[in-house]
């Protein structure tokens, strides 16, 4: 990987934005001693597990807890009956209840709880629950969820957006059309789920999770625990890395009921399988697809559907779909576009917010659909994205104008003219280099390379009217700073970012960050790089305010404005060098502090012919992947991944290289390997054996050959999110150059070795 440095001639600054600062938490993390949930304990503490349907779809007839309760041991057991506030939560749409009570919807659904002394004796206990169960048969087909009996309530439709923009009786001359099928990726987060409560005296509870919005997670508890928000705090944990909501509060709650119940302190940490049955996953999507282009190659109207599988309950569907929609045509310039898009519930596993959701899986389409019509113009797959690339001052589909800057054909060029990598030996030496690696079955005379492209884009903060605002406070004392907000690092690396702005902007080297809890003032999500702009503009803000009243005095004092004193390296002057004095000095042994918000400009709802100015932000990648494929064993083998990126300004170069490299490997698991299988709503090898994660053996060489810093104005300090659009891209790559390498279709994510074998003759 290329790491991104300063220009020429210019040295990377010791501290402070643009420096590459490493994690204030590194070493505590590879030395084992950074404190994961999985890692607490308290005195008299008791062990939960959870009972979870083996079927997806069952009418429960009766839940008999009596075995489990005689075990020596247990303490406690509590299912549907024994919540005392709200019988359901949701972060969106509150539909998805603590404990089935009537219905189970979905392999793995939680159906009781059980507190006990050891580990062992909660699991044995709640394997000892009996469920009687009247089994239905499950809708697993997203298409038959229109149709079939309603499995919620609410029904099976979530959410429905027409989108209608242009002309509906334009044409092109050249016509494509495709059916694409995104597969199932989990987040798969290395630690899985994990959580302590303690019950606190005034008969609220406490709960150590590594949440990822403490605030909501803490108001949906204590909902269901029937408490005010006052009597339960969340106190957020190490986070074992994160690409989508961390943790659902379907682990939390349980945990504090529990709590409530024993008067104990109690511990859950999940088995692997559990997690992959109790979380969301990224949305299975199927779409059609119908492109239009002149005889040219200029696009002429984009007609698509597209179905999002939510699983059993609602989750972010809703905002999935409207990404879907709104960037269903890419990043390219099209006159008429006609959109279908829905969102159902089915009895399949729970879907939610996974990085670049709604918008991985269109670019995946519109990327193959681009493809088909360079190859039936004849034109180089790269030139016919340029001929129709978006700009600044272009409008989306949405009616929304792209006010950001959106320097898409830069960034394709860039990754269009780096150099391609050489070409593997042809020698027993280097067999290492073919698809299926060292031993493999495959012939070197059957690999075939194959070079494509694509363009993803997507929203930052979000959207369609959320109210996006963080608090954050500067504290200085003793030459130390310290940062409280309750926004949660889950490996964006904000806290190494809070702590550069306050080097940047008050000249103090030593920056510490509070650990985060819902006694602070709320920070929202850890998602759409919300934290780099809202929170980081909170912290910019009160550290101005502290810099102000730090330097007022001084100003005062010789006669000058603030604006006329600077701060550098600890040390404060005056333009004319009458000044001159340290930080530590100008404080003398005062507490100075500020809290600040920082609000963006406000988004609006997608109307009924899905328009409307929804989005705050957009950012975009291009990446040219160069794979090999053995075309006659399906295998494929990432060789190299060109990277341009928008960033709009870099803050941490070897921060924010990490996070793009992070970016593409998951998206490289997304095209190749990862997919969540499922037989008639049953999750098939819900482990690492089953679910195949990429290694570091299956992550491609990643240069980052360009990134644009061309600043965001409405942004703080200019930057653009920086994690999902990779993710996003890198799938459609892929599959763009094993088409170009074996001329097949490729209309499936993650490719499947059938899916890869070339066609006679090609």
């Amino acid at each position: 990987m290329d790491t991104p440095g300063p220009p020429p001639g210019q040295e990377q600054p010791a501290h402070g934005l643009g420096a590459s600062l490493p994690q204030a938490e590194s070493r505590a993390k590879t030395e084992g001693t950074f404190p994961y949930a999985s890692d607490l304990w308290a005195e008299g503490l008791l062990w939960a597990a959870i009972l979870r349907s083996p079927h997806p779809h069952a009418r429960i007839v009766s839940v008999d807890t009596g075995a489990a309760t005689a075990m020596p041991g247990v303490r406690a057991v509590v299912t549907a009956a024994d919540v005392p506030g709200a019988a359901t939560y949701g972060r969106r749409v509150a539909d998805r209840p603590v404990f089935a009570a009537d219905l189970v919807r979905h392999h793995g659904e939680a159906i009781a709880a059980v507190a006990a002394d050891h580990p062992d004796t909660a699991r044995l206990a709640a394997a000892a629950i009996s469920v009687e169960y009247e089994l239905l048969d499950p809708v697993t087909d997203p298409e038959k969820a229109f149709e079939a009996e309603a499995l919620h309530p609410d029904g099976n439709l979530i959410r429905h957006i027409p989108l209608r923009f242009g002309d509906p009786d334009a044409t092109g001359e050249i016509v494509v059309e495709g059916l694409y099928r995104i597969g199932r990726q989990d987040p798969a987060p290395i630690g899985a789920e994990a959580g302590l409560a303690v019950p606190r005296p005034d008969g609220g509870v406490e709960l150590y999770t590594a949440s990822t919005d403490p605030h909501t997670d803490r108001d949906l508890a204590a909902a269901c625990f029937g408490l005010p928000p006052e009597q339960v705090k969340l106190v957020v944990t190490g986070v074992p890395g994160a690409t989508g909501d961390r943790e659902d509060p379907g682990f939390q709650i349980p945990l504090g009921l529990l709590a409530l119940r024993t008067g104990c302190p109690v511990k859950l940490t999940a088995t692997r399988e559990e997690s992959f049955l109790g979380h969301a996953h990224r949305h299975p999507t199927l779409l059609r697809y119908r492109h239009h282009a002149d005889a040219e190659g200029h696009l002429v109207k984009v007609e698509a559907q597209i179905l999002l599988d939510a699983g059993a309950y609602a989750d972010s569907s809703s905002e999935s779909l409207a990404a879907a929609v709104a960037f269903a045509c890419g990043p390219y310039v099209v006159p008429h576009a006609f959109v279908e898009g829905w969102a159902v519930r089915t009895n399949n596993p729970p879907s939610g917010h996974v990085r670049g959701e709604g918008a991985m899986q269109v670019c995946a389409a519109y990327e193959a659909q681009m493809d088909k019509l360079a190859a039936k113009l004849g034109v180089d797959p790269a030139e016919l994205r340029m001929r129709n690339v978006m700009a600044t001052g272009d409008i989306l589909p949405t009616g929304q104008t792209v006010t950001c800057p959106a320097p898409v054909a830069e960034l394709l060029a860039a990754v269009r003219d780096f150099p391609l990598p050489p070409l593997p030996k042809d020698t027993p030496e280097g067999e290492w280099l073919l698809p299926g690696g060292p031993e493999g079955a495959g012939e070197p005379g059957a690999v075939r390379r194959g070079v494509g492209y694509a363009l993803g884009m997507v929203h930052m903060l979000g959207a369609e009217g959320a109210d996006e605002v963080s608090t954050a406070t500067v504290r200085v004392q003793d030459g130390i700073a310290t940062v409280i907000c309750a926004a949660v690092d889950t490996g964006s690396g904000f806290s190494t970012l809070a702590r550069q702005i306050v080097q940047d902007t008050l000249g103090i080297d030593e920056v510490h960050m509070a650990p985060v809890d819902t006694d602070q003032p709320p920070a929202g999500p850890a998602a759409h790089g919300r934290h780099t702009w809202v929170s980081g503009g909170a912290v910019e803000r009160a550290a101005k305010m502290v810099r102000t009243q730090l330097l007022q005095p001084l100003a005062h004092q010789f006669g000058m404005s603030t604006e006329l004193l600077q701060i550098t390296d600890g040390k404060i002057t005056s333009y004319d060098g009458v000044l001159s004095t340290t930080v530590t000095e100008a404080m003398d042994g005062k507490e100075l502090w500020a809290t600040a918000q920082c609000r963006p400009h406000p988004t609006e709802p997608l109307d009924e012919a899905g328009q409307g100015d929804a989005f705050v932000g957009l950012a975009f990648c291009a990446i040219r992947a160069v794979v090999d494929v053995d075309i006659e064993l399906g295998a494929v083998r990432v060789v190299e991944m060109a990277v341009a990126q928008d960033v709009g300004r870099v803050l941490n170069p070897a921060q924010l290289a990490t996070r793009i490299e992070a970016g593409v490997t998951q998206g490289v698991g997304a095209a190749l390997t990862e997919n969540l299988r499922t037989a008639r709503g049953l999750v098939r090898h819900p482990d690492f054996t089953g679910y195949a994660l990429p290694t570091s053996l299956d992550a491609p060489d990643i240069r980052i050959v360009k990134l644009v810093e061309e600043r965001d104005v409405v942004a703080p300090f200019g930057a653009k999110a920086a994690s999902a659009i990779p993710v996003v891209t890198s799938p459609a790559a892929v599959a763009s150059a094993v088409r170009a390498a074996t001329g097949r279709p490729v209309n499936r994510l993650p490719i499947r070795p059938q899916a890869a074998v070339a066609v006679p003759n090609s």
